[in-house]
């Protein structure tokens, strides 16, 4: 009887990391997902709401400094094996007071916000809306820079309850950020 050499299959985290730089990758329930980098409209709204979040919540000269909210975080809910990379993620300071040293964030966000795609819409609903809800994200931003529309959620008993859905030039005041207010229209010009 002869013994085979079997090679190590690489795991879903270890083929993430080997991705082309113009991919984005995640591991949700075990498979890994990739998509192409954001496009204009989406890289144009995640401007937006940087500019309209970060100067009230986040440490600068005029924010309160309660927040910490980043682009593209790699986040760990289960480390290496569940992964994923929201647009936007924001943790509250006394959950997260220090920036993780290394690419892994494995405090869960208080706010995540995706933005949609038509390549990416049905796998932020279908699988990494729940994924956030099962990990207990306690606030999800959707926006749609096709439709221009804006759906929060906030988490309750395990569920995502729709606060609201905003379009096109509406004012925008939505936990966990409703002590601002700033126009939609921001996002899409």
């Amino acid at each position: 009887m002869t013994q085979g050499h079997s090679a190590a299959v690489p795991t879903s985290y270890e083929c993430l990391l080997a991705l082309p730089e113009n991919l984005v990758g995640e591991v949700l329930g075990a498979r890994l997902y990739t998509e192409t980098r954001p496009t204009g409209p989406q890289h144009l709204v995640k401007g937006g709401l940087l500019c309209s979040l970060v100067p009230p919540f986040c440490k600068t000269r005029s924010g309160s400094g309660r927040w910490q909210i980043l682009p593209e975080p790699e986040v760990h809910f289960v480390r290496d094996t569940e992964v994923a990379v929201p647009d936007l993620a924001g943790w509250l300071r006394e959950r997260m007071p220090e920036i993780p040293q290394d690419h892994r964030f494995e405090v869960v966000p208080d706010w995540v916000c995706e933005i949609l795609s038509p390549g990416t819409e049905k796998k932020d609903r279908a699988i990494t809306l729940p994924m956030y809800a099962r990990y207990g994200v306690a606030h999800a931003w959707l926006v749609d820079p096709l439709e221009r529309t804006l759906e929060a959620f906030e988490l309750r008993e395990g569920f995502w309850v729709l606060l609201g859905t905003l379009k096109d030039e509406d004012p925008v005041s939505m936990r966990p950020f409703d002590a601002i207010t700033f126009s939609l229209a921001e996002l899409w010009t």
